[in-house]
């Protein structure tokens, strides 16, 4: 197989599923109910800043920390299920390209935060 110049220089979601379709947005890291309790804490922060900063910050902070640790650890188990998909000696090319297309996606979006 040839390598696809084109397709290597397309972003992680312009690059077309086998069918020639856009692949399907990437997973969220954490799950919607945990981003909204954080948000939810992050909102209470802001709305209590004028009569109690310190506590303000000191919330704020802590949604900050419980959402670094749980990226970290989200992280940390999408990195073990992609390396369990590939690193058998039995992996084909494609579940390889497609491993690889997905240490590529994940990769970009870190870079953008």
């Amino acid at each position: 197989m040839m390598y696809d110049q084109t397709r290597a220089r397309q972003s992680a979601g312009q690059t077309p599923d086998p069918a020639g379709r856009r692949s399907p947005s990437p997973e969220q890291l954490l799950p919607t109910d945990e981003r909204d309790k954080v948000l939810q804490r992050l909102r209470h922060a802001l709305n209590t800043f004028a009569d109690t900063p310190r506590e303000a910050l000191e919330e704020a902070e802590s949604a900050y920390d419980e959402v670094s640790a749980q990226l970290v650890n989200a992280l940390a188990e999408r990195r073990r299920v992609l390396r369990a998909g590939w690193q058998g000696q039995d992996a084909q090319p494609d579940e390889l390209r497609l491993a690889l297309r997905q240490y590529r996606e994940i990769t970009q979006r870190l870079l953008n935060i």
